[in-house]
């Protein structure tokens, strides 16, 4: 049986708006948007809702583009493998610069792959453009529709195009459209093997890997299986510093790298075994735990590390560097052999478990009680004895307990660390942040 998620693929050659009408239809600006010709590389793909049907949306790199990376040849198998998994093709055109040569190229190559199409003349910010359109009859592909996506025009009649040219909705196709289980964002400073390490993941050439420094642009989202499981790998562009940063590109890739902190349930930190730790390395697992995000500590290219450093040596240098991650769990790997890969995905799906769980009240009151009993909460600014009247856990992923007490602003950071400590080792949040609130009593709730 095939995919139930039927794939709507955009091409066209560079600069005719591929990335913005993509960002159009997912309502989000997911794709970066730069009039640099050739900005995209990777397939980007979004599983969107479109007039009730879920389809896979996926962005393509210009065709005909000459990488100046020499980075050519691996942006045309992405479009190819685009084009092999496609249900619908849009074909977007420019009806300002008109029809040109590059674009009756990929006319051809369109007709070669046998891909149905629906033909869509960009730019057309005013109505007077519209007569120009007709020029793309020439094509071959029916009359253009015509749309703006800068003046939001004819929006739904794009979306009623396509979804017209979907094939007949499969009966597991609603069941198949929920989210994946876990989503892992993937990232490190660039050239650490996040790429490679995606690929094996998904075991195959799904995103561009090179020794080019800044390969990956944009934020790629990948569905991948393990175990009868599915999940959702985001691989990120590589971070640099600040004051490396030269380009609008540099810029939008962090802003994406960021962003993909925040919408992953897990974050893959990379390292390379042969590289010290870095600014950026440091920037990067900061950004993670203030979102309280759980977070994996992952070295790669354990392979080539030539310093003869066993794991644990290596492991005591990430716990020095990060002392507030004791917690973090670590993971050695070689990307490009696909060595430890699935034990890292195991783990992810461990810390995914456990930032999610619940721990009754009562059982949580417990463990609070026994602290307390302990080691005393430290004296108010009056120097009565703090008293901890009640603790509840209000969410998960983090998991979240609020401590109600007699004075809140007295409940020192040490003793803060101390409750922190107690809970993560005698619930299940062994692994992940755990977020402690401190408030006072404003109902009659019995003491802990």
């Amino acid at each position: 049986m095939p995919d139930v998620i039927p794939k709507v693929v955009v091409v066209g050659r560079p600069n005719v708006g591929k990335s913005s009408l993509f960002n159009w239809l997912v309502g989000k600006r997911i794709a970066i948007e730069d009039p640099t010709a050739g900005v995209t590389r990777d397939r980007l793909v979004q599983r969107i809702e479109l007039d009730g049907r879920i389809v896979d949306l996926v962005d393509t790199g210009g065709m005909g583009f000459d990488d100046p990376d020499g980075l050519t040849r691996q942006i045309d198998a992405q479009i190819e493998a685009g084009l092999a998994e496609a249900a619908v093709v849009v074909f977007v055109v420019e009806v300002r610069s008109g029809l040109l040569p590059a674009d009756r190229d990929v006319a051809a190559r369109l007709r070669r792959s046998g891909a149905g199409v629906l033909l869509v003349a960009n730019k057309a910010d005013d109505a007077k453009f519209d007569v120009q359109a007709h020029e793309f009859d020439a094509l071959g592909f029916g009359e253009p529709l015509v749309v703006s996506v800068r003046q939001n025009r004819n929006r739904d009649d794009l979306v009623e195009a396509i979804v017209e040219r979907l094939p007949e909705a499969w009966p597991e196709e609603g069941e198949q459209a929920e989210l994946p289980e876990m989503k892992l964002a993937i990232v490190g400073r660039r050239n650490v093997g996040k790429s490679t390490f995606v690929n094996a993941l998904a075991r195959e050439e799904r995103v561009i890997t090179s020794p080019v420094a800044g390969t990956t642009r944009d934020s790629v989202d990948v569905r991948f299986e393990v175990d009868g499981h599915a999940f959702l790998a985001i691989d990120t562009p590589g971070l640099r510093r600040a004051k490396s940063r030269k380009s609008d590109i540099d810029f939008y890739s962090t802003h994406r790298a960021q962003r993909s902190i925040r919408r992953a349930d897990v974050v893959l930190v990379f390292f390379d075994a042969s590289e010290p730790i870095g600014k950026v390395d440091k920037q990067l697992v900061e950004e993670t735990i203030e979102g309280s995000k759980p977070v994996v500590l992952v070295v790669n290219k354990w392979d080539l590390y030539a310093g003869g450093v066993k794991q644990k040596e290596w492991a005591d240098y990430l716990h020095e560097t990060f002392r507030t991650t004791p917690w973090a769990p670590i993971e050695f790997v070689t990307a490009t052999r696909g060595r430890n890969v699935k034990a890292v995905v195991d783990t992810a799906q461990r810390l995914f478990r456990q930032s999610r769980t619940r721990v009754p009240t009562a059982k949580l009151n417990s463990i609070v009680r026994a602290a307390i009993e302990a080691n005393q909460p430290p004296a108010d600014s009056r120097g009565k004895p703090v008293r901890i009247f009640y603790a509840t856990q209000v969410e998960t992923a983090p998991p979240t307990v609020v401590l109600s007490t007699s004075a809140p602003k007295s409940v020192s950071e040490p003793y803060r660390r101390y409750l922190l400590g107690v809970l993560r080792k005698h619930t299940p949040f062994t692994e992940v942040p755990i977020k402690l609130l401190v408030r006072g009593r404003t109902t009659e709730e019995p003491e802990a």
